[in-house]
């Protein structure tokens, strides 16, 4: 053998990275492997699962992003290969998906390049099934399918990869049976209850999905959530105590799956599919505070004559950063009929300077008459320094706490007087977090909503359509086609 062989074979034993590269070069001939930041963030996490540092993993993350063949087929594969005698249980949703994971895992096995990287790993005469492959060290991995018995059989780790197809996800039936399996079978397969490991690998179908269940009743899970465009930056850890600065609106596989073709998808999934699967932030399918059938959509604005102020509405952070919250303005054109057009939604983390630059910029490029900014943190400051250079800005102090002003902010959607356009660049995200709340991962774009339909100082004015208002409005030149222009 010559050095640069014993080279590589060194560096698959050491390194779980270029193992699965080879794994994958190995199952998917002809396909090109494209190297990133995210298979150093899953092949991170699996490793600290492997030297024990962590006993309870979950990763989220959309199809088709490599989960089944680094934690169903490549991940048992190298626990294996450096220690033959570990015994690791397998489950998916469908016997089928399992015996699939489990006949890949034997090709792997079964190659030449496995063999003399692990010569002490063999698999035995005693069992060799689409189900069970034993090795001579007495190690193993079994493949099962949610649901399945597991009578008298136990692991060190147990790896759950997708349990729950999105077909059955709207079934309240198959998302408890799926629950109760892992509490009343699964759990308790584990050989040393103290040293034992579970991995959770899946996209998310439902707020009550397996992940939902695990996370809202405990809190020993370390969680890797992986959404296909990112929702806000953050440092994800990879490989060797190094992080990955994830902006906002990145793709997560921008060589794979660009943003064009995710928004490509999230027209053809839905809202709520897209939610889920691809960024990990399941809905309730029919709202939960805001019921989505109460939504009244447009096409066009209202004519000029009847419009009759334009409202902003300011939820401002604190500071800024990546670890902060969201500063949001809503604009809405508030017409006869006390109807509530929703006609543009800002949401940025800056800084204070920044922020106050961009009050002004939005106030002016929408002719605001009211720009309401809540009287808390930066708001406070915000409002004395901008007072007559933003016309119409004044601080509204909250009353009652978020989910009692959304309830009441509630009744305008119901009532059809909140309208929402058809189509907009920002009414996917806008969707996600109104129809999760109070439940969601942000509520900033709903505190900004309900400011804005609870004003009651607007009824002193905003129903009489007196003629200056009407010039106000006539110069501030909205169009009446605005939404389908913008939106397209």
């Amino acid at each position: 053998m010559n050095t640069d062989a014993r080279l590589l074979q060194a560096l698959l034993r050491a390194d779980f990275r270029a193992f699965l590269q080879k794994v994958f070069q190995t199952l998917t001939p002809g396909q090109a492997y494209v190297a990133s930041w995210l298979i150093e963030a899953i092949a991170f996490q699996l490793e600290r699962v492997r030297r024990g540092e962590i006993k309870r993993l979950i990763i989220n993350m959309p199809p088709r992003s490599l989960k089944s063949i680094s934690a169903s087929v490549a991940f048992p594969a190298f626990v294996l290969g450096l220690d033959p005698a570990r015994r690791i249980i397998c489950a998916s949703y469908s016997g089928d998906l399992a015996k699939k994971h489990s006949n890949d895992f034997r090709a792997v096995l079964e190659s030449s390049w496995y063999k003399s990287t692990f010569p002490t790993t063999r698999i035995g005469p005693f069992k060799n099934t689409e189900t069970e492959i034993e090795l001579t060290a007495r190690g193993f991995r079994m493949a099962t399918s949610v649901g399945g018995t597991l009578t008298g059989r136990g692991g060190d780790i147990i790896i759950i990869d997708d349990p729950l197809k999105p077909d059955d996800a709207l079934s309240e039936t198959k998302r408890t049976a799926v629950n109760q399996w892992y509490n009343t079978t699964l759990l308790s397969r584990l050989d040393d209850k103290r040293t034992g490991a579970i991995v959770v690998v899946m996209q998310r179908v439902h707020m009550d999905d397996l992940t939902g269940f695990l996370t809202e009743t405990s809190d020993e899970w370390e969680l890797l959530s992986l959404p296909a465009i990112a929702p806000l930056d953050e440092c994800v850890p990879i490989w060797n105590g190094q992080v990955h600065q994830r902006r906002t609106g990145e793709a997560l596989s921008p060589e794979r799956e660009p943003i064009e073709v995710l928004n490509a998808l999230q027209l053809q999934l839905g809202s709520d599919a897209f939610s889920a699967q691809y960024q990990q932030m399941p809905t309730p399918p029919g709202g939960a505070m805001v019921k989505r059938h109460w939504i009244q959509r447009y096409s066009e604005l209202p004519p000029t004559s009847e419009r009759l102020v334009v409202l902003q509405s300011w939820d401002t952070a604190s500071k800024g950063g990546p670890e902060n919250d969201w500063s949001v303005c809503t604009t809405w054109i508030l017409a006869s009929k006390r109807r509530y057009f929703l006609v543009d939604v800002w949401r940025g983390k800056v800084d204070y300077p920044k922020l106050k630059t961009k009050i002004r910029e939005l106030a002016d490029a929408w002719k605001a008459r009211r720009v309401l900014v809540e009287d808390a943190g930066a708001g406070m400051m915000l409002v004395q320094e901008l007072t007559g250079m933003v016309a119409g800005i004044v601080a509204v102090r909250p009353e009652g706490d978020k989910a009692t002003r959304m309830a009441a902010a509630s009744a305008k959607f119901e009532s059809g007087q909140a309208l929402l356009p058809e189509r907009a660049a920002w009414l996917p995200d806008f969707e996600a977090e109104l129809f999760a709340f109070p439940s969601g991962r942000h509520d900033d774009q709903c505190d900004s909503i309900s400011q804005a339909l609870l004003d009651e100082n607007l009824g002193a004015f905003a129903w009489l359509m007196p003629a200056d208002w009407q010039n106000i409005l006539t110069q501030a030149s909205i169009p009446t086609r605005w939404a389908r222009r913008r939106c397209r």
